[in-house]
């Protein structure tokens, strides 16, 4: 067989497995225990410091993308075409953007529309 001949025609290796029952089995997996961690970490009231368990979270959701990207999406170093890189770089903006201005949106109407609230604990009950 020619060198040339050694790619199927979706541009893999011969010897890649994407597409295959075991690569679905082992990213559904992956996906399974990525989910059951976290999930098991705040339900047992998560570490002391909120901080950090937001971190451990936000960690495990991003090896979840990863998992995701590389398992179903078929997405790997290999490939050369740039709209692959420039589609993940797109998405990735597209979803910082979200989170910071849902967070942002989220704290100034707490803050704006209940303030009382944040006086009343400072301030203690027995007033």
């Amino acid at each position: 067989m020619p060198a040339d001949h050694a790619h199927d025609h979706h541009g893999h290796g011969a010897g890649h497995d994407h597409g295959s029952y075991g690569s679905y089995l082992k990213g559904f997996l992956l996906s399974v225990i990525l989910t059951a961690i976290p999930f098991g970490i705040v339900m047992a009231g998560g570490f002391e410091s909120r901080g950090l368990t937001a971190v451990v979270v936000i960690a495990f959701a991003v090896v979840q993308i990863l998992v995701h990207m590389v398992y179903f999406l078929h997405m790997s170093g290999s490939q050369e075409e740039g709209w692959t890189l420039l589609s993940t770089i797109f998405t990735v903006v597209v979803v910082v953007i979200l989170l910071a201005g849902s967070i942002w949106v989220m704290y100034h109407m707490n803050t704006n529309m209940m303030p009382q609230m944040n006086h009343e604990m400072t301030q203690g009950f027995g007033s």
